[in-house]
């Protein structure tokens, strides 16, 4: 099916540095890079972020919600800010479309990339991917839970999201902001974007990136397990190195974000 045009809302950081495209996590908005953007432009990097379609301050279409036009949606907003040797910076959902923005429109606009508790290389566990860290009954559990009740959905999920065992990570105030951000998304688009990180393959995409890459990912990560996830990723990767951060759950460039930043800028720096 045929989707149209969309309107993103981009923030941008401008100037002449070497550009760093910041792709945000289910269910959130490009509002969730705010412990990374003034930090990386401090570094002197141009920073870009962006809320992906259907969620926070961009458009809310009807559809669109596969990984292969999440994709050229990225693509459009590099190409429509003529932006050249480009580290993408996909955040759980977003190293989705880091991994199929590859296979789509190469690696000609790329410098690198960074996969952050990142959904690649195939959540969903079945015959032929048995590392999968997410069976169907529990994502049929997840996927129920969002279409009857969004509210208290959100409510558990930004509580896991920012925890380590039973232990919140963050102050309840992130989490509140977190809480407020999903509650921005399109109910649409925010089921059409579960399918879409639960249920794809990665793995033939991870095959085609041939630029250095850093895959960082927390250690209690409840909601992207590292196992089955960011080293299977590091694994596939030929050029990439692998962060793992002691004690941090899933949102931990929020969590942990003074390490998560140091990692990111010594990567930047290579």
């Amino acid at each position: 099916m045929a989707t149209h045009t969309v309107d993103l809302h981009i923030d941008d950081t401008g100037g002449s540095g070497r550009p760093v495209v910041l792709i945000h996590g289910w269910p959130l908005s490009a509002e969730s890079w705010a412990e990374q953007t003034e930090v990386l432009s401090a570094a002197g990097y141009r920073v870009i972020a962006y809320d992906r379609r259907g969620f926070g301050r961009s458009e809310k279409p009807v559809g669109g919600f596969d990984y292969d036009t999440l994709a050229d949606d990225l693509h459009r907003v590099l190409s429509s800010l003529d932006l050249q040797e480009v580290t993408l910076v996909g955040f759980s959902m977003g190293g989705g479309e880091v991994a199929r923005y590859v296979t789509r429109h190469g690696t000609g606009l790329l410098h690198s990339v960074v996969f952050a508790a990142a959904v690649p290389p195939y959540l969903l566990k079945s015959e032929d991917n048995p590392e999968g860290p997410l069976d169907s009954e529990t994502f049929q559990g997840l996927r129920d839970g969002l279409a009857q009740d969004r509210e208290s959905f959100f409510e558990e999920f930004t509580t896991g999201f920012f925890s380590a065992g039973d232990q919140l990570k963050v102050s309840e105030d992130h989490r509140q902001q977190a809480l407020r951000l999903a509650h921005q998304s399109d109910q649409t688009a925010a089921l059409g974007c579960m399918d879409a990180w639960g249920t794809t393959d990665f793995r033939a995409d991870l095959e085609n990136i041939t630029v250095p890459a850093l895959v960082i990912h927390g250690d209690s990560d409840a909601t992207v397990p590292v196992e089955g996830s960011g080293q299977r990723t590091h694994q596939i990767l030929g050029d990439s190195e692998l962060v793992v951060i002691e004690g941090a759950p899933h949102g931990l460039n929020v969590s942990h974000a003074s390490e998560f930043n140091a990692a990111l800028l010594a990567f930047l720096a290579r």
